[in-house]
């Protein structure tokens, strides 16, 4: 049995047992038995729902209750969705060649990304999830005063200090310092100012943002294990949020390829790419990330990359090929297991984290 050895502030607010949260990876990773299976471990599971349909969010809310009366978190983005089209021939044109080999037909012209947010938001009111995360920025002011209303608490990953001072002041609940070390897409409000995103390092960025904000700050990137975490503690931090160590869990919704990419992977592996999506991206460098970036053709902003590029990555994964799909993954790969329960994990991060106190 494990001691209840960690009990900080974030614990408290969240009512879980331990500091640690499973990020909310949108795009298929984070299955109802994942969220539920960290949550019944005594952390808090989440729900990457920001590519999901409405209807789609609510049915799996109902899914994860089914297997959990404890907390739980849905993760939305709050970027704007509106396309820039004004050189998707030309990006098209560059991506054919791929489209070419994987077999299916050359890309369409005419582009467009719905804007899901403010029916996904409803939706997390509506079925009473007690957590809501943001990425990309903060909840506009509007939904910020439902889910106050609603008595919801309010998570926003951010990746410098004046973002974390920005979020408490919006009135966010906690903070999740995303450093640079983190795989996928982490949350810097403004891209025009950080075009790759702001480059801060864990370590650097986490004793920083505590110092500076009174609401509790939770680590990521590059965390991994027991000793992660405490390290983490030992920075000001009142928790961690591990997103690539859940992706090889039994539970994770990764394509097989992916999963096998991410164990053969090395810290040397990942680079920053807006190559997939249009917004920076720490993944495994793949054939798809080399061919978008020696063409010397600029990647269409976010969401626009995201939606050109989607018959690709769909096919790639019908069709087992890595080469193609978007490997998100963060710095310590070296660190992950294959197969492991989620409630494994999240007790083994515990049992360590123990010892090394000790």
């Amino acid at each position: 049995m494990i001691k209840h050895s960690f009990q900080t502030e974030l614990c408290r607010r969240l009512d879980i047992t331990y500091p640690v949260i499973q990020a909310g990876m949108a795009g298929g990773p984070t299955t109802a038995e994942l969220v539920a299976g960290v949550s019944r471990a005594g952390g808090l599971g989440t729900l990457g729902a920001a590519y999901m349909e409405p209807e789609a969010i609510r049915e799996t809310v109902r899914t994860i209750r089914r297997l959990t009366d404890r907390p739980f978190g849905v993760n939305l983005f709050t970027a704007d969705m509106t396309d820039d089209t004004s050189r998707v021939q030309e990006v098209q044109r560059m991506l054919d060649p791929i489209r070419d080999e994987l077999g299916i037909k050359a890309g369409k012209k005419a582009l467009y990304t719905p804007s899901k947010f403010t029916e996904q938001f409803q939706v997390l009111l509506e079925e009473g999830v007690p957590i809501i995360s943001t990425a990309f920025g903060i909840l506009p002011d509007d939904a910020m005063r439902e889910a106050k209303a609603a008595h919801r608490i309010v998570i926003t990953m951010i990746t410098t200090v004046e973002e974390a001072k920005l979020a408490e002041e919006k009135g966010c609940d906690i903070v999740v310092a995303q450093g640079s070390d983190a795989g996928g897409h982490r949350g810097t409000f403004d891209i025009g100012r950080h075009p790759y995103g702001a480059n801060v390092g864990t370590f650097s960025l986490v004793p920083q943002v505590a110092d500076q904000v009174r609401i509790p700050v939770v680590a990521a990137g590059g965390i991994m294990d027991g000793r992660g975490l405490v390290a983490a503690l030992a920075l000001g931090a009142q928790g961690v949020q591990m997103g690539t160590r859940f992706l090889t869990a039994a539970e994770s919704g990764a394509h097989p390829a992916y999963r096998k990419a991410l164990l053969a992977s090395s810290e040397e592996d990942t680079v920053i790419t807006k190559a997939f999506s249009g917004r920076p991206a720490r993944g495994i460098r793949n054939a798809f990330i080399d061919h978008v970036e020696s063409s010397g053709i600029e990647p269409l902003p976010f969401p626009t990359q995201n939606t050109a590029t989607g018959d690709i990555r769909r096919a790639a994964a019908i069709q087992n090929d890595s080469r193609y799909l978007s490997l998100w993954a963060g710095q310590a790969t070296r660190l992950l297991t294959d197969g492991e329960r989620a409630e494994a994990i999240v007790e083994q991060v515990i049992k360590q984290a123990q010892e090394w106190m000790e």
